[in-house]
């Protein structure tokens, strides 16, 4: 046990793959190279005029702090944003099951209007991941609906939307043929309501990025205290050439959390670092509802 702990330890310590890395490395290296040239023009000018461009390091230890406090802030305020997103799903996920479970014990007995609301509640999960992700690929829902629908579907100008649309308009079938109580018309309209709040709710997310000016001023704040740093840590150690070393071991946590704050406030896209699996939900929630809808049927034969 303490083996496969110590074994995951490292594996992800030393780990390419979801790490913002590769994304910072260059904005390291940059600063390493700042620092080099303020170390060889240090010590151009001290052999020329005798000068010592050194300054005291105590202002970079409070600035340090308070630039750890910002970075941290950032960090969590981005991961407040992926934390909603994953609940907002998980909402989504249980919206879902509970519709296709009352559509199947209080719904008609007619299996035509059984499937078309079980099909639409299995498409919408992928309708609102496919508008979230601003694409539209036609291949899960001509598997689910065939091709003209889909491409209705398709050509919707709010693919979510749309499919609640159908959901609605079969749940009122049903009600006005009197096939459907009030009572389960009712919670089954109120599990759809749900459904298109949960849809906004990510919307919102998607659509309000973390303000601008905030991103600015603490990049900015970063690179100001990056690039004078070296000027506090001349002739600290043995040999100022240390100097860009440790600019860039100081640099690199400060520049990834900054990273890992933009990586995390849009949980959504598939190009941003730890996006949600939105692909793997729905197709469990498909899965489940599917299972859930030939287990019915089997009973009722």
């Amino acid at each position: 046990m303490k083996f496969v702990e110590v074994y995951t330890f490292w594996r992800e310590a030393i780990s390419i793959k979801g790490s913002v890395t590769p994304i910072v490395i260059l904005n390291v290296f940059v600063f390493g190279l700042i620092a080099g040239l303020i170390c060889a023009v240090d010590h151009y000018i001290e052999e020329v005029f005798k000068v010592n461009l050194g300054l005291e390091v105590g202002p970079h230890e409070i600035a340090g702090a308070a630039l750890g406090l910002l970075l941290i802030l950032r960090t969590n305020a981005g991961y407040d944003r992926w934390w909603e997103g994953r609940t907002l799903w998980g909402g989504i996920v249980n919206q879902c099951r509970n519709l296709a479970l009352e559509a199947l014990a209080y719904g008609p007995k007619d299996q035509v209007w059984r499937e078309e609301v079980i099909t639409w509640v299995k498409v919408f999960p992928h309708a609102a991941k496919e508008s979230l992700r601003s694409e539209k690929e036609l291949g899960k829902f001509e598997q689910l609906l065939g091709k003209s629908e889909a491409e209705k579907l398709i050509a919707s100008s709010h693919m979510p939307f749309y499919v609640l649309l159908k959901i609605s308009g079969l749940l009122r079938l049903a009600l006005d043929k009197g096939d459907l109580n009030p009572f389960a018309f009712a919670q089954m309209d109120r599990e759809r309501s749900m459904l298109m709040d949960h849809v906004g709710a990510c919307e919102r997310i998607l659509k309000t990025p973390l303000p601008f000016v905030y991103s600015v001023k603490i990049r900015r704040f970063v690179a100001i205290f990056l690039v004078t740093l070296p000027f506090a840590l001349l002739h600290q150690m043995e040999t100022d050439w240390l100097v860009p070393l440790v600019i860039m071991l100081v640099g690199y946590p400060l520049v990834s959390l900054d990273q890992i704050g933009v990586e995390l406030q849009n949980p959504f896209y598939k190009s941003r670092l730890n996006h949600l699996p939105l692909d793997e939900i729905a197709s469990s929630i498909e899965k489940t509802i599917q299972e859930m809808h030939a287990s019915f049927e089997m009973e009722k034969k």
